[in-house]
């Protein structure tokens, strides 16, 4: 703690974390590991698959081999400390750590929901204007887009962090949380809040709300264009390279619409540890499987890999 302004000013917070559950340290230290893990190596695997395969060097594996690398870096922004927290008795973080963190996790947050609509462009221009299709998503017009869902991210966590982290902390400084998370820091804030609660509406609204515009209205088209094709095989082609896109927005706006924006009344911090677990650890995990179990491409590229695998095995075995 340090003084200043004739208050005593917060230098540092403890994250609760699991504390209430002492008994399951080591169950959750080792499922929390294995699902950090599993992000991990199956996000990378899909970023190698893509990158190695030809035939995966489209628009549309482009912007999933960057969903792959935003998951990757999302949940590296919390999933460390969580971890290293359930074990060790140091559960403290500094102000400047908390902000940083909160600044990377919601970065990569509002960068995702930037790019999961561009992926449904993406899809739009795929099925509804495939003739012009190379001319509307050209290599450097994916470039654009991607560079636009990263700026206008983080632009967009810096302006959040700012308005939440400009307050006044004057203790306690628990977190009821396993990270520095908005609505458990802005509840120890010992200043009014109202501003950074409407600063961090609007830019929900701004981000989360007009990024699901963009997939609504492009997947209004997609179905209109799509009914008006006359073979069932046809429409159920166009459909499948749609579901697994329809599946993570689905799960990824869902999760972070009603974790943000609710009411404040509404919020229970033991209730919204559970919600975050979900969209802030599971969810990248479970991306790059919805990715790979409903898409062929994908599949034919994996067996390519074992195949080829398999032969270098057995010609090294046969030497």
């Amino acid at each position: 703690m340090a003084v200043g302004r004739n208050n005593t000013i917060v230098t540092k917070f403890i994250l609760m974390g699991f504390s209430d559950h002492p008994q399951m340290k080591i169950f959750l230290f080792v499922l929390f590991l294995g699902i950090y893990l599993l992000t991990l190596t199956w996000n990378l695997s899909l970023i190698a698959l893509i990158k190695a395969d030809p035939h995966l060097h489209t628009p549309m594996y482009f912007f999933l081999s960057n969903l792959s690398f935003l998951d990757i870096c999302y949940v590296s922004s919390t999933a460390p400390k969580m971890l290293s927290d359930i074990i060790t008795e140091q559960k403290t973080i500094s102000f400047v750590g908390c902000a940083t963190q909160y600044f990377v996790f919601c970065g990569m947050g509002l960068t995702e929901c930037f790019l999961l609509a561009a992926m449904a462009y993406d899809r739009y221009a795929a099925i509804c204007n495939p003739l012009l299709y190379t001319a509307l998503v050209s290599h450097t017009v994916c470039l654009k887009m991607v560079a636009g869902a990263y700026v206008g991210g983080f632009l967009s966590s810096l302006i959040e962090t700012y308005s939440i982290y400009h307050h006044d902390f004057c203790g306690p400084n628990m977190i009821n949380h396993f990270f520095c998370d908005l609505p458990p820091v802005l509840a120890l804030s010992c200043s009014d809040t109202f501003t950074s609660q409407v600063v961090t509406f609007v830019m929900g609204v701004i981000v989360g709300v007009m990024s699901v515009l963009v997939v609504l209205t492009s997947y209004s088209f997609i179905v209109t264009a799509v009914l008006k094709i006359s073979s069932a095989k046809g429409r159920t082609k166009a459909f499948s390279t749609c579901a697994s896109h329809l599946t993570t927005v689905t799960l990824f706006y869902g999760s972070g619409l009603f974790m943000y924006m609710r009411p404040s009344s509404s919020y229970s911090l033991n209730r919204d540890k559970v919600v975050s677990i979900f969209y802030a650890v599971v969810i990248p995990m479970v991306n790059p499987i919805i990715y790979s179990l409903r898409n062929k491409e994908v599949k034919n590229a994996m067996k390519k890999v074992v195949e080829r695998d398999r032969m270098l095995f057995h010609r090294h075995s046969f030497f």
